[in-house]
C-alpha cells in the first residue's frame, strides 16, 4: 500500500458532504410525487397503484444497490475495474430480464390478483407503470458502478451534480405531465422517476469518463486479482443485504395492521419513519466515505472512526431535539398535516427512535470495514439477524405486551439494530486484528 499525505477532518468533510447532499435530495424524490398524484384524479387508487409499482421496483433494484459500494472497494486498476464492469453489467441486465419475466400476465396475475388480491382496476394500474419502469433497476446499476468510480477518484461533487440532474428531469417531467398530459397519476410517478435514473445513469457515465481513463492507465498490483467467480462470491451476501432490509418494512405493516391501535399506528408509521430517513440517509451516505478512504491507507482509520463518532451524535442529537422539544408537535401537526390525536400517538415511538440514526452511522462504518477486508458474509447474516428480532419482538408485543403498534415498531426497530451491530461486531474485531498485525509487520 502506498504512502498518502495523513487525512484531515475537514478532507472527510468535504469529501462526505457531497454524498450526504446526494441521499437528501433522493429523500424527496417520493414525497413530491405522492403530492403530485394527490393532486390529480381517483387519487387513492392512483397512490395506492404507484405504491405497490414502486415497492415491486425496489425488490428487483435490491441485489444492485450495493454495486456501488463493491465498485468503490475493488476497482483499483485496469483489470480490476473491467471485471467489475462486465460484473454489474450482467447483473442490471438479469435484473431487467427478471422484472419483465414478473410482468407475463400469467405471472403477473397469479402475484397481484390472485396472491395479493388488489382490484383489478388497480392491478392493470400497477402493470402499466412497472412497463414504464423497466428501465429502473438496470439504470440504477449503471449509475451506482460509476459512481463508484468517481468515489475512488475522488469525485464525489460530480455524483452531486448527477443526482441533482436527476430530481430536475424527475420533477420537470412530472410537472409537465401533470399540467399537460391527462395520464392517470400512477403513470406519471412512474414515468418521471425512469426518466430522472436513466438520465442520472447517462450523466454519471459521462462525468465518469476521465476517472474511469485514470483507473484503465492503472497497471495490476502485485496481489491476485480476483476472478468472476471470486466477485460473485464476495458480492452475493452484499446483494442480499438490501434484499432482506427491504423485506422488513412491509412486514412491519403487516404487523402494525394486526396489533393494538391500528389505524393509528398505519397512519403515523410512514411520518415518523420519512423524518427519521433524512437523518439516516446522511448516516448511510458515510458507508462509501469509509469504504474509499480506509481502502487507500490502513492508517485513516481512526480519523474515520472519530468522523463516524462525531456524524452519528450530530445526528441522533439534531433528531432528539425534534423529538424532545415542541419542534415535534410543528413537524407532526403544522408541516405533516397529522390532527393533534396523531401527533401526541407520534410523539412517544419518535423519541425511542432518536437514537436510530446513530445506529445507522455505526453499523455502516462497520460494514465497510468489512466491505475493504473482502469479508461480506457477516454482512447479510447480520440483517437477517436485525430482521429476525424485529419480527419476533413484534410477534411477543403482539400476543403479550398491550402495545400500540407503532411503539412496539419503534423498540423492535431499534432493538434490531442493536442485534445487527453485536453480529458485526465479533468479525469487525478480527479484521481489524488482522489489520493491526499487517502494519506492525
Amino acid at each position: 500500500m502506498k504512502n498518502t499525505p495523513p487525512l484531515s477532518y475537514s478532507q472527510i468533510l468535504r469529501f462526505w458532504l457531497p454524498l450526504a447532499a446526494t441521499w437528501l435530495m433522493m429523500s424527496v424524490e417520493g414525497p413530491f410525487l405522492a403530492a403530485i398524484i394527490a393532486r390529480l384524479a381517483a387519487e387513492k387508487v392512483n397512490l395506492a397503484a404507484y405504491g405497490v409499482a414502486f415497492a415491486f421496483a425496489l425488490i428487483a433494484e435490491s441485489p444492485i444497490i450495493m454495486l456501488m459500494s463493491a465498485s468503490t472497494a475493488l476497482c483499483r486498476d485496469r483489470e480490476s475495474y473491467r471485471k467489475l464492469r462486465n460484473f454489474s453489467l450482467f447483473l442490471s441486465i438479469s435484473v431487467t430480464l427478471v422484472l419483465a419475466l414478473f410482468l407475463l400476465p400469467p405471472i403477473f396475475n397469479l402475484v397481484i390478483l390472485r396472491l395479493i388480491g388488489l382490484p383489478a382496476e388497480i392491478a392493470t394500474l400497477i402493470h402499466v407503470a412497472l412497463l414504464f419502469l423497466l428501465p429502473w433497476p438496470g439504470a440504477i446499476g449503471i449509475r451506482r458502478f460509476y459512481q463508484g468510480i468517481l468515489i475512488v477518484k475522488h469525485q464525489t461533487r460530480r455524483i452531486a451534480v448527477s443526482t441533482l440532474a436527476r430530481v430536475t428531469t424527475m420533477s420537470g417531467c412530472a410537472l409537465m405531465l401533470f399540467f399537460y398530459s391527462s395520464l392517470p397519476g400512477a403513470l406519471i410517478g412512474a414515468i418521471s422517476l425512469a426518466g430522472g435514473v436513466v438520465s442520472e445513469a447517462l450523466l454519471t457515465r459521462y462525468l465518469a469518463r476521465h476517472a474511469i481513463s485514470e483507473v484503465l492507465q492503472t497497471e495490476p498490483g502485485s496481489e491476485q486479482q480476483l476472478s468472476y467467480r471470486e466477485i460473485g462470491d464476495y458480492y452475493l451476501p452484499l446483494a442480499l443485504t438490501p434484499f432482506i432490509g427491504l423485506s422488513i418494512h412491509p412486514l412491519v405493516t403487516f404487523f402494525l395492521g394486526k396489533s393494538r391501535d391500528p389505524l393509528e399506528s398505519l397512519a403515523v408509521m410512514p411520518v415518523i419513519y420519512g423524518l427519521t430517513f433524512v437523518f439516516r440517509a446522511i448516516g448511510l451516505s458515510y458507508q462509501e466515505v469509509a469504504i474509499a478512504l480506509l481502502g487507500e491507507n490502513r492508517d485513516n482509520y481512526l480519523k474515520v472512526r472519530n468522523f463516524a463518532v462525531i456524524l452519528g451524535i450530530s445526528t441522533s442529537t439534531c433528531l432528539s431535539l425534534i423529538a424532545f422539544t415542541p419542534l415535534s408537535r410543528i413537524w407532526f401537526q403544522d408541516l405533516s398535516g397529522l390532527n393533534e390525536l396523531l401527533t401526541n400517538f407520534a410523539v412517544l415511538p419518535l423519541q425511542i427512535m432518536a437514537i436510530f440514526p446513530a445506529l445507522t452511522v455505526l453499523i455502516c462504518f462497520q460494514r465497510s470495514v468489512l466491505i475493504v477486508t473482502r469479508v461480506t458474509k457477516p454482512i447479510s447474516i447480520s440483517t437477517a439477524i436485525e430482521a429476525f428480532g424485529i419480527f419476533s419482538i413484534l410477534f411477543l408485543a403482539m400476543l403479550y405486551f398491550p402495545l400500540p403498534g407503532v411503539v412496539a415498531a419503534s423498540i423492535a426497530y431499534v432493538i434490531g439494530r442493536l442485534l445487527a451491530i453485536a453480529a458485526l461486531q465479533r468479525p469487525l474485531t478480527s479484521q481489524l486484528k488482522q489489520l493491526s498485525g499487517k502494519k506492525e509487520s
